[in-house]
């Protein structure tokens, strides 16, 4: 069992897995912070300053006027925090639009890269496996003894 999970571990797409999870929450980090400390200050500028996530409804109990989300929360009240809600979806939809433009970028380089690949010249087309295999197979069928791409020669040199 020890000789498995070895195996397992050394496997390359497990060492791929963990390496790319590490790599995401080193990602996350970035993100996060490009999110929170950068792009939400300008769009809640855009705004007027409004702050989501300290938009509540209180569904029971009693809450002082113009208390903070976690104020309601710590009083007992029973509250319904849809402002937490909409800033976690401004949230996925700027995490969603830098991912895709860090995937688009990605894809670009491999483009390149692939179509450097392509720019090494083909090697001149000379007959093809099935037409030199049609050649042998008349000159036995004939008995003659040269061959030539696209065709057969007899002894003489003719065609």
């Amino acid at each position: 069992m020890i000789k498995e999970f070895r195996d397992f571990i050394a496997k390359g797409n497990v060492m791929d897995l963990a390496v790319g999870i590490i790599i995401g929450a080193a990602f996350t980090a970035i993100v996060s912070s490009l999110v929170d400390d950068i792009i939400n200050p300008i769009i809640g500028l855009i705004i007027g300053g409004v702050d989501f996530s300290n938009l509540y409804y209180v569904m029971s109990g009693s809450v002082p006027e113009g208390a903070g989300l976690q104020t309601a929360k710590d009083s007992g009240a029973a509250v319904f925090a849809y402002g937490s809600f909409i800033t976690a979806i401004i949230n996925f939809l700027i995490i969603a639009f830098v991912v895709f433009l860090l995937v688009k970028a990605v894809n670009r380089i491999k483009d390149r890269a692939v179509r450097k690949g392509e720019e090494v010249p083909s090697a001149p087309k000379g007959p093809t496996q099935e037409e030199l295999l049609t050649d042998i197979r008349n000159l036995l069928a004939t008995g003659r003894s040269e061959v030539t791409p696209g065709g057969t020669r007899g002894p003489t040199g003719t065609m």
